[in-house]
């Protein structure tokens, strides 16, 4: 039996001619289209010479295009590295360097600031845009329409998704087939999808929401989807008569709460709504279940492991809760430093073990070896408890992570790039609640003897060095940050201070 989650896909295909994607205005593209354009870039990846395991880099726009690609990496047993088109060259270039892939594919925009910043480190570039006219696109044109897909054991890497790390140095989370492969399902059992949905998708796809979740769980389901380029509040409202489903982050949720045309007849003929990427408030999920009559679906996952947990798609949508385990992962509740299991309601780290919990750490071993229990348990980093009625919430991030729009920001990295200004003597990132991000990116800096801070010098220099959603929607400027006894600077101390600067 092929262990390729493609192969996986094109048994769940009762009927070719059934649409599976409208995009751009185009006529409806059917599964017989994907199956043709997938192989197309299949054929072209493997005549490129990029062979099963080279990685594939992909900095691209949300296209219809960079879909048949993601698809055919799949195909052609290649391992897709997918990139947030806001990395700036110098962040491309580290991973460029670490993954050292086959192949690198841009927007035409990109290309010779690319080139320069990356010199040698990757052996070929080509380009893919929406309007068709890349290099890769007018290759894969006159490539076959069939192609037969590679054969590969559940074990091997599928993609290569990198994190954000509390150090700043990003880390590559090996996924393989069966990771993908175990969870979509899962997610098609517990969300009853099937061939007569049709997914809203206005999320970004170089993530695991938005490339995995969504589109794994509608091809193996056989459903369709609406794909638009962004969250687009004219262009959602306007397919929304069109839809069953929709999946998001709770920033999507909050704006069509705040749009007058947004109600309970707009919201009526929906089977499902979802939320994930970061904590829908309980407050958000109130209001939206008192204006539709739909209680959001909230659920709880990271990269390295895709969906853990799930509110019951049959059953109470508990606000601020994410449910239970998904069906084959067992997740528990364990003391951070021993690992020991806790009794129901005791706060302690959540750890979970299952065929979605990813192979490891890209040519990591010593980090990946830190990050799992000696039972095989994967350690994830955020703390929370089990309610008396058997409901996962999550309370905290041991990690310190920021979780701004759906989008992670470790506070190190944006830190580390702070501390390199000349005016900046020390910093501290915390996230404070906004609520449109739900957090909002937020530095409290200090200034070096004899300078000055110019809030928006800073937020300046950083664009060239950070991606748009990691810089700080402000910068604050102290005398002293505050510390305790062993010198430790107090992030709960600022977050107290400054709770409500984005309020109101």
């Amino acid at each position: 039996m092929n262990g390729n989650l493609f192969a996986t896909m094109e048994a769940a295909i009762a009927d070719p001619a059934r649409p599976f994607m409208h995009a751009d205005g185009r006529k409806s593209l059917s599964y017989a289209d994907m199956l043709a354009a997938s192989a197309r870039h299949a054929s072209l990846l493997a005549s490129l010479g990029v062979k099963p395991g080279d990685r594939v880099a992909v900095q691209t726009g949300k296209h219809v295009d960079s879909i048949w690609l993601y698809l055919g990496c799949l195909r052609a047993g290649a391992v897709y590295l997918p990139l947030n088109p806001a990395y700036t060259p110098a962040e491309v270039s580290y991973f460029v360097g670490d993954a050292e892939p086959a192949l690198l594919v841009c927007e035409p925009a990109s290309l010779t600031t690319l080139r320069a910043a990356l010199g040698a480190a990757v052996g070929r570039i080509e380009t893919l845009d929406a309007a068709g006219t890349g290099t890769l696109q007018q290759l894969a044109g006159d490539m076959p329409t069939s192609f037969v897909t590679v054969e590969t054991g559940p074990d091997d890497l599928a993609a290569i998704l990198y994190t954000s790390g509390t150090t700043g140095r990003s880390k590559g989370a090996m996924i393989t087939h069966e990771n993908l492969r175990s969870n979509a399902l899962a997610l098609v059992e517990s969300w009853r999808f099937s061939a007569r949905d049709v997914l809203l998708h206005a999320l970004p796809i170089f993530h695991t929401h938005g490339l995995f979740v969504a589109i794994n769980t509608v091809m193996l389901s056989g459903a369709s989807m609406i794909y638009q380029p962004k969250f687009d509040i004219d262009a959602v409202m306007a397919a929304l008569p069109r839809a069953t489903t929709m999946m998001g982050v709770p920033t999507f949720y909050t704006r069509l709460l705040a749009d007058s045309r947004f109600d309970r007849t707009a919201a009526n003929h929906m089977r499902l709504f979802v939320s994930g990427s970061a904590p829908l408030s309980a407050e958000t999920h109130r209001a939206f279940t008192a204006l539709t009559g739909h209680a959001i679906l909230e659920r709880y996952g990271m990269t390295e492991t895709n969906m853990i947990t799930s509110n019951p798609y049959e059953g109470e949508r508990r606000p601020g809760a994410v449910g239970f385990a998904l069906p084959g992962i067992t997740v528990r509740i364990a003391d951070p430093e021993t690992g020991t299991p806790l009794p129901q309601g005791e706060v302690g780290v959540i750890e979970l073990k299952g065929p979605n919990v990813f192979s490891g750490y890209w040519r990591m071993p010593e980090k990946t070896a830190q990050e799992f229990r000696a039972d095989g348990f994967f350690i994830t980093g955020d703390l929370g408890y089990i309610d008396p009625d058997g409901y996962f919430t999550i309370s905290g991030r041991a990690k310190d992570l920021i979780i701004s729009g759906g989008f992670n920001v470790y506070p190190a990295e944006v830190e580390n790039a702070l501390d390199a200004l000349a005016s900046i003597g020390e910093s501290a990132v915390i996230g404070l609640p906004h609520a449109d991000f739900g957090e909002a990116v937020t530095a409290v800096v200090t200034a070096r003897p004899g300078r000055t801070i110019d809030e928006a010098a800073i937020r300046g220099e950083l664009e060239s060095v950070l991606a748009k959603f990691k810089i700080p929607k402000r910068v604050l400027v102290k005398d002293a940050l505050p510390r305790n006894a062993m010198g430790k600077i107090q992030k709960n101390a600022l977050r107290d201070e400054f709770a409500a600067l984005y309020a109101g």
